[in-house]
């Protein structure tokens, strides 16, 4: 609800500055009353938060909300034949209006019962965090959301919205402040959406992130996860901070479950199938082992790419990013996760834009030239790529524009022109042509060489790339006899990646570009041992069994949304031994692990992977053990 985030701005930032003068209207002062639930949905409430060990709550109330309501709506539509259509379409507009006001009313009633109303203030314990990062606390068992909000924290707040179980409320003041507040080192954190959770420590950060994985695949996969030996060291050298108020809201929420005490020991990969065996018999004892986030040594500077949006203030032509909830463009002159490089080629196209006139894009008339401002930066190489993404193709002074950026960025080996004309969101149209140089920049992961174009997809953060490809390797145990399916392989990465240590593999995307930029990247690294084909996984995969392709491992690296539910059934019907799923997103991840393991998989261990430090986001890689049909364990 990005309407309602208004509250993470300076009250943000300066929450730990006491708010004088407030009446407090409600006050939370027991842990008895934050785990007390009203009405039957409570038992639902508190079954969401079940098991969590650090703090984390996934917020899911709001789906069960309209997915609720979405139910209410469908009883209400007619199922009868023609006749029956005939007479609803006679049924005239003032029945229609009173209906509805008889349903405005009856919400309001109810919301008249809710502990707390529109514009009341409370003083409440924050007992987790949702997948967005906003704090979770609880009035007399009624969930309030709180951006800005660190779990263990008491704080006094202000309802801004109430709906039937859940309400948002924004932070007036930090009574009691979590350890693992900091101050958030960027001077545009309250206004921009790109971090959610800057003013939390990064060690902190690395902790939550894997007990949202935790959470999930214990709530939606209905997984077995072997309990915590304690904290753990990511690669980077940070330690994973659990919070005291996370072990309590467990003890508040788990509504007389008790947790899993099995100690968890670290199952190591190995090709010997008597090792693989004991690792799935491990994982049905203990539980699936999750190791701790593998975070970064230094979390800042990390990602090559950004993408700018352009717009016009009174002052002129200015790109930066997003006002929280709005398309209104903030200016910009530094990004704290942005390569340096990246923010120098930016403010230098802005300046030079601004010196010859250009006009910037308004998404409201569909009028003005530049819209977004793309940089590349290769980290290995150093080689850059610009491409201006314009409203139409004619660039005024264009050969002004492209001289002054090749004598004050010498670095920038392409410039490119992306033209996109249509009154869409979509950064990228489909035409491209290079103004300047190359039309491709090179860059490595590992020891193996990519091609990156203007329109690639490439991951943006290389050096924890490199780590979680590492991991995919070892996850898959190949031992240079194997037979390995990539099923969303891109451009190519992963393929590339598994193609030095296993005999064969075979990539497959829907996307005709990316195959052909795989295939070129192939050449590029002398691999003949992969094979490339666009279409869809789940086709493509069983025309190549009919072929007589069969694979030892699968590695699957879907989008936000997850595997195909055809891809899941395929790849059941093929059994591979080992299934790799790298993942971008630990609900779709939970679901498609429950399908897998109900086909004969055991889920062995999940590493997850901060690719993203300073934001929600967390990727995982899984490794699953066929074990044969679970009608016969």
């Amino acid at each position: 609800m990005t309407s309602n985030r208004s509250g993470r701005g300076k009250s943000r930032r300066n929450a730990a500055v006491p708010v004088q003068g407030k009446p407090q209207k409600k006050t939370v002062q027991s842990k008895k009353e934050q785990g007390q639930s009203r009405g039957g949905a409570g038992k639902e409430q508190l079954r969401i938060a079940i098991g969590n060990g650090n703090g984390n709550f996934d917020g899911n109330i709001k789906d069960m909300d309209r997915n609720r309501m979405g139910k209410g709506r469908g009883t209400r539509r007619s199922s009868g034949d023609g006749q029956g259509k005939e007479r609803g379409a006679q049924r005239s507009s003032g029945d229609v209006r009173e209906q509805h006001a008889l349903n405005r009313n009856r919400v309001r009633a109810e919301r008249t019962d809710l502990p707390v109303q529109k514009n009341d203030e409370a003083i409440i314990d924050i007992i987790g965090m949702n997948h967005d990062g906003e704090g979770v606390g609880r009035v007399e068992g009624f969930t309030l959301f709180v951006p800005g909000a660190l779990p263990g924290e008491k704080v006094r707040v202000k309802v801004l919205k109430t709906k039937k179980q859940y309400g948002y409320a924004k932070l007036l003041e930090i009574v009691q402040a979590s350890p693992d507040r900091i101050a958030a080192p960027c001077a545009i954190y309250d206004q921009c959406g790109g971090c959610q959770v800057q003013h939390m420590s990064y060690e902190a950060q690395l902790g939550w992130k894997r007990q949202h994985v935790v959470d999930v695949l214990e709530r939606i996969g209905k997984l077995s996860v072997a309990a915590s030996a304690g904290s753990g060291t990511d690669s980077g050298g940070n330690a994973n901070a659990t919070t005291e108020s996370g072990n309590q809201a467990a003890q508040v929420l788990a509504t007389g479950v008790e947790a899993d005490t099995a100690s968890a020991s670290s199952s190591a990969v190995s090709t010997d199938p008597n090792t693989d065996s004991m690792s799935v018999n491990l994982a049905r004892e203990q539980g699936v082992v999750v190791h701790p986030t593998l975070g970064m040594s230094e979390p800042w500077r990390y990602r090559n790419k950004a993408q700018v949006p352009i717009g016009v203030t009174e002052g002129g032509l200015v790109g930066g990013f997003y006002a929280r909830g709005s398309h209104r463009i903030v200016d910009m002159d530094t990004c704290l996760i942005q390569d340096e490089r990246n923010d120098e080629v930016v403010a230098r196209v802005k300046e030079i834009g601004r010196m010859l006139g250009i006009s910037a894009y308004n998404e409201e008339t569909g009028r003005g030239l530049l819209r977004h401002v793309v940089v590349k930066t290769a980290f290995r190489t150093g080689e850059m790529m610009l491409v201006l993404v314009t409203n139409g193709r004619d660039i005024p002074h264009a050969e002004a524009w492209v001289g002054s950026i090749r004598e004050h960025i010498p670095h920038v080996a392409s410039i490119c022109q992306n033209v996109n004309t249509k009154r869409t969101n979509v950064i990228f149209g489909d035409e491209t042509r290079v103004l300047w140089g190359r039309d491709v920049i090179y860059d490595y992961i590992g020891n193996v060489q990519f091609a990156i174009s203007a329109r690639s997809f490439y991951q943006v953060n290389p050096v924890q790339t490199e780590v979680l490809y590492s991991k995919t390797v070892e996850y898959a145990g190949l031992t240079g006899k194997e037979t390995v399916i990539d099923a969303y392989c891109g451009i190519g990465t992963i393929s590339l990646f598994l193609a030095q240590h296993a005999d064969q593999v075979y990539g497959v995307e829907i996307v005709k570009e990316a195959i052909e930029d795989a295939r070129s990247n192939a050449l590029l690294n002398n691999m003949r041992n992969v094979k490339f084909e666009v279409g869809a996984s789940e086709d493509v995969i069983p025309a190549w069994k009919e072929q007589g392709i069969t694979a030892d491992v699968i590695v699957v690296d879907p989008p936000r949304k997850g595997c195909d539910p055809r891809l899941l059934d395929t790849i059941l019907e093929m059994k591979p031994e080992r299934v790799v799923y790298v993942s971008c997103n630990p609900s779709t991840l939970a679901r498609d692990l429950r399908i897998l393991e109900d086909g004969g998989y055991r889920t062995v261990e999940v590493q997850p992977v901060d690719m993203f430090p300073h934001t929600v986001h967390v990727e995982s890689v899984v490794l699953m053990q066929y074990c044969g049909d679970k009608k016969k364990n």
